[in-house]
């Protein structure tokens, strides 16, 4: 099988280049789409600063176990119908808190769709408490 493909790359060098070009550009594209990533330290700087505001937007159940202190809680299933709760901050960056990272890159594209500056936090709450930094519940 690899021999195989090896003989392909080789064979149809342009079209090989031309497929690894686009998958970078694709990634690339897929990343910056979310809004910038931050870490868990500028996370916490944005907030002390009073220039970002949380938002944990996991299931309930999750943020009552444990979230960041002063987080604000809106279940990304009902982002769209309470998205102008989030008007009073519109000021801040509202930097976007999920699990693991796996929704708040399209709730950051809402957000910046709405007019809001938005982030997310890498990695998402696994990060944060991976850096042994406090929740409340």
């Amino acid at each position: 099988m690899l021999a195989t493909l090896i003989e392909f790359v080789t064979n149809h060098y342009v079209l090989s280049g031309i497929f690894v070009v686009l998958v970078v550009l694709f990634a690339l594209n897929e990343l910056s789409r979310g809004g910038r990533s931050l870490s868990t330290r500028e996370l916490t700087a944005l907030v002390n600063s009073e220039q970002g505001i949380v938002l944990d937007v996991r299931a309930k159940k999750d943020f009552d176990a444990g979230h960041i202190v002063d987080a604000l809680h809106m279940p990304y299933e009902k982002l769209a119908a309470r998205i102008s709760e989030l008007d009073k901050h519109k000021a801040k960056t509202i930097i976007v808190v999920d699990a693991m990272g796996q929704h708040s890159g399209t709730v950051c594209r809402e957000l910046q769709k709405a007019g809001y500056t938005a982030a997310k936090l890498s990695g998402g709450l696994a990060s944060w408490r991976g850096d042994n930094l406090p929740v409340v519940k």
